[in-house]
């Protein structure tokens, strides 16, 4: 999985993580730490939306509060997967604040090198955005689910909600800006692995005083998901207003509040990501330089500590070193005083770490077609399944087979299961048991299998 599929593009995100309560530390884009030292953070997706005037509302999803599955469209879009859910199968509301976008989605043989020209064998324009990706995988998974975004007044708008209103989602809280809507121009290879560029359009409309006028709702929700593809004051001020649970997928990592980091519970990142943000927590790094160190991003960080969650629990040091260094990562970021972590692995499964303590969660063995949005895809299981009452780890269980069902399929929302699709298995070869600890697996290539970590996790 490319850097540049996780890292996102546009400008640099306002807003600060800061340390250990650190008050008062830099300014926007910077990282503050205990002693109130500035470290630039990695860009963001933020812009600028051209024109003026009030937002006004899209239409085409149920007023809020009302049964969200019944106003479901029979006839699914082309590509749409079967088994769309009936409103009702959970208790709880998931609510998401986040991007609503146009996929531009580009097929080739191979991704090109810097500098190199290929010529494409196809492409097509398909709904996308982290936020609409994850609110589709919720509501097709049986959540009642609420999209809060923003979309331009241009011709794109049309193809960007589809899926959303198709799957159930309730759009009444998705508002139409002056400006283009969100695009996300995407490269697929023969291998299934991908890269992303995304342009934030409308995006950018999504922050505090947008966020500001769906309290009500945010209030009300079971579990609020939000993620890194709309400015930094409307994660915040989302994550502030929430009185259920908040799920933060910090992707790609922006700056925002460390207080908003710990209000998270779970923190969903993908191995890249849980490297950034330890870096800028710890301070040192900066972001930008732990971008270019990858999986070296952390070498100065304290990884393994006196603390009984300070390795895996499962007592196997045959997985390799990777799942032991992801394992300390994980741990890291809850002793910074994250209520709970699920980290993604890729075809090698997850790390969930709670109050119960660390738990590694196999992944099916898949044949990948496409891994765009899978990430998105486990996302929004998990989001389903919390608010359904389920544990975090028993939701991570759930959400690892949809993110895998999801890569066997082209494009993003397209490829997401509902209640009726049969999810891809772990074979009992794949997971090792130790109490309630499942082992996970070793990555194997990206030709051949993939899963809810790969793509835009």
């Amino acid at each position: 999985m490319s850097s540049a599929d996780e890292a996102g593009a546009g400008a640099a995100a306002a807003g600060q993580v800061g340390a250990g309560g650190d008050a008062g530390a830099a300014g926007a884009g910077q990282v503050g730490t205990e002693g109130g030292a500035g470290y630039g953070l990695e860009a963001g997706i933020v812009g600028d939306v051209t024109g003026s005037g009030e937002p006004r509302r899209a239409s085409g999803g149920p007023a809020a509060g009302e049964d969200a599955g019944a106003h479901a469209q029979d006839s699914p879009a082309a590509g749409a997967r079967s088994g769309t859910p009936a409103a009702g199968t959970v208790t709880g509301t998931v609510v998401v604040v986040g991007s609503i976008n146009v996929d531009q989605v580009v097929t080739v043989a191979r991704l090109p090198r810097p500098g190199e020209t290929l010529i494409g064998t196809g492409m097509v324009l398909l709904p996308g955005g982290k936020g609409a990706n994850q609110a589709v995988a919720a509501a097709r998974r049986g959540a009642t689910t609420v999209m809060v975004g923003a979309v331009g007044d241009d011709v794109h708008a049309a193809a960007a909600t589809p899926l959303l209103t198709e799957s159930g989602v309730d759009t009444s809280r998705v508002e139409v800006v002056a400006g283009p809507t969100g695009l996300a121009v995407v490269s697929v290879g023969d291998d299934a692995e991908n890269t992303i560029v995304v342009v934030p359009g409308a995006n950018a409309a999504v922050g505090h005083d947008a966020v500001e006028r769906h309290a009500d709702v945010l209030r009300s929700a079971a579990v609020v998901v939000l993620q890194g593809e709309i400015p930094a004051d409307g994660i915040e001020h989302a994550a502030r207003l929430a009185t259920g649970r908040v799920l933060l997928n910090l992707a790609p990592v922006v700056a925002v509040d460390a207080e908003v980091v710990r209000l998270a519970d779970p923190l969903v990142l993908n191995e890249h990501e849980g490297r950034l943000l330890l870096a800028a927590l710890e301070g040192s790094e900066s972001v930008a330089d732990a971008a270019e160190l990858g999986e070296d991003a952390v070498s100065s960080v304290s990884l393994f500590s006196d603390s009984p969650e300070g390795g895996p629990t499962d007592g196997s040091d045959g997985l390799g070193e990777a799942r032991d260094a992801d394992a300390a990562v994980v741990t890291a970021l809850r002793q910074h005083g994250v209520p709970s972590v699920v980290l993604t692995r890729g075809s090698a499964g997850a790390i969930v770490s709670d109050s119960s303590g660390l738990h590694h969660v196999a992944s099916p063995r898949v044949a990948a077609v496409d891994s765009s949005g899978a990430g998105d895809a486990f996302v929004g299981a998990l989001a389903a399944r919390l608010a359904a009452g389920a544990t975090l780890l028993e939701a991570a269980h759930v959400a690892v087979r949809v993110g895998a069902y999801s890569v066997t399929g082209a494009g993003t929302q397209p490829s997401y299961p509902g209640l009726g699709d049969e999810l891809p298995s772990v074979e009992p070869a794949e997971s090792v048991e130790d109490g309630d600890v499942a082992g996970s697996v070793e990555s194997g290539g990206a030709s051949s299998t993939a899963s809810a970590a790969e793509g835009r996790a």
